[in-house]
């Protein structure tokens, strides 16, 4: 299998994003971790990309997913024979969302932010 150029846009601390960071790691394929929260330009290029403005996103050889989960991506992976099926168990939910606490204090954060940006 060839090398795979992956971008993922992704919260810094979230359950979507942390499934897919999870994935990502259980096949141990490089990735670009893309902060979409901290840092604007990131979260403009997402959208721009993606045509929507949820996240998780992962441009995989230049084919964007859109607002996917872990399990998503790992369905992508597989269908596509970009990687081989593995059995291990991971210590993270893969297709659950942030705690509701969580989720608030990011949405919050990135409406805080669009204020001064």
């Amino acid at each position: 299998m060839s090398e795979l150029k992956i971008k993922a846009y992704l919260k810094p601390s979230c359950g979507w994003s942390n499934g897919v960071r999870a994935i990502l790691g259980k096949y141990h394929l490089n990735y670009e971790d893309i902060d979409v929260v901290n840092v604007e330009e990131n979260y403009n290029e997402m959208v721009k990309k993606s045509n929507q403005p949820l996240s998780p996103c992962v441009e995989v050889n230049g084919k964007m997913l859109a607002d996917v989960s872990g399990d998503e991506v790992e369905e992508y992976l597989l269908k596509n024979n970009l990687v081989k099926s593995i059995n291990v168990k991971l210590d993270v939910k893969t297709g659950a969302g942030c705690d509701h606490h969580l989720h608030e204090e990011t949405v919050d954060t990135h409406q805080i932010k669009r204020r001064f940006f």
